[in-house]
């Protein structure tokens, strides 16, 4: 009697206790974490990330320093660069980098722009192999340029002369070069030319005999691959020859060979073509530079410059780095950006790696060895 009254009121307390079960599941996975209270925490509030301003992520730059060397006369480099100021902000404008100027400056020499890249008081220079292995301490190669390959590229001075003049082809980009030892129209540069042409070897004495204009220690066509070759031929250097000059620039050596100031001159294998009009025009040649000049030895291949960037700027970082990559390879891709990038011949840019220059290191230290 008593169990048949308990029944109905033990059902209405099992539906409850099952209800109240069920309420405590939340959908999940029938873990309840909130054992001490009924009452559940509500999440944190949590915020959409924002950008930093450039100010705060290290893209705000004031002033980026551009330096390069002097290969060419400085007002035409000065002339033929300023548009790459504002195509360097705008090329890492895109790349999120608020860029207030850019300042562009020419090096009174080659060592002046190693020794303000490892200084820190210049942010990026446009230097040769040469220059830069020298100043690797402070120096960071980022890129190598690449050139039209050339129709030439023999080891064999008679082949240069054979097959005048020396023209670039459209569908090949190299990224070495050679340095020519270059004989003028003096009655010397014309001897030498002579014997080389007639497949003779020159001797030590000839080139002893001869007047030369070189380039600083630090370059590579004018100065430290052209020693290399006299190292290897006849166990000498420049600084062995009796007569020579370092000019400050490719177009004062030109003009020295022109004059007959100079009979031999050492130079990079296209700087002929780079200075064909002036070679009449300006430097006094009679007549053309491919009948007035002739080469009379030819170096190993030397690989090509660089855009290099401070270890010590201030502002330089592993992004900036890679940014720069990108803008200067990007600017090299535009029609506007090779007519300013041919200054230096230039007609695209690579990435690089500093091993690319362990050659440029050996010739570097056969260079110290023999001071």
């Amino acid at each position: 009697m008593l169990k048949n009254k308990l029944m109905p009121l033990l059902t209405v307390v099992l539906a409850i206790v099952l209800l109240a079960g069920c309420g405590s599941n939340n959908g999940g996975n029938g873990n309840n974490a909130n054992t001490g209270s009924s009452e559940s925490t509500p999440p944190a509030e949590t915020k959409a990330p924002t950008e930093a301003p450039a100010e705060e992520s290290g893209k705000k730059i004031d002033v980026l320093k551009v330096s390069f060397v002097p290969s060419k006369d400085p007002e035409q480099i000065i002339t033929t660069t300023e548009p790459l100021k504002e195509m360097l902000k705008n090329q890492l404008a895109t790349q999120g980098y608020d860029v207030g100027s850019v300042e562009i400056n020419v090096g009174t020499t080659y060592e002046a722009v190693g020794e303000a890249l490892s200084a820190g008081t210049t942010d990026v220079g446009l230097i040769p192999g040469g220059t830069y292995t020298l100043y690797d301490d402070g120096a960071e190669v980022i890129l190598t340029a690449t050139r039209k390959a050339l129709s030439n590229d023999s080891d064999a001075a008679k082949d240069w002369n054979d097959n005048k003049p020396t023209t670039g082809l459209d569908d090949k980009q190299a990224s070495y070069y050679r340095s020519l030892f270059l004989a003028g129209p003096s009655a010397k540069g014309q001897a030498l030319a002579a014997k080389v042409n007639g497949g003779e070897e020159l001797a030590w004495e000839e080139l002893n005999g001869a007047s030369w204009a070189v380039m600083s220690t630090s370059s590579s066509a004018g100065y430290i691959y052209p020693t290399l070759w006299l190292q290897e031929k006849y166990s000498k250097s420049l600084t062995d020859l009796a007569q020579v000059t370092q000019s400050d620039s490719y177009g004062s050596s030109f003009a020295r060979l022109a004059a007959g100031q100079a009979d031999v001159i050492v130079v990079y294998a296209d700087a002929r073509r780079d200075n064909e009009e002036k070679w009449a025009s300006e430097f006094g040649g009679k007549g053309s530079i491919w009948d007035d000049t002739n080469v009379i030895a030819v170096t190993q291949p030397i690989y090509n410059d660089t855009v290099s960037v401070s270890k010590n700027s201030p502002i330089m970082s592993d992004d900036l780095k890679a940014a720069l990559q990108e803008a200067f390879i990007a600017i090299a891709g535009t029609d506007q950006g090779k007519e300013v990038i041919a200054i230096y011949s230039h007609e695209g840019y690579k990435v690089a790696q500093p091993a690319d220059y362990d050659g440029e290191r050996q010739a570097q230290q056969l260079i110290r060895s023999m001071k």
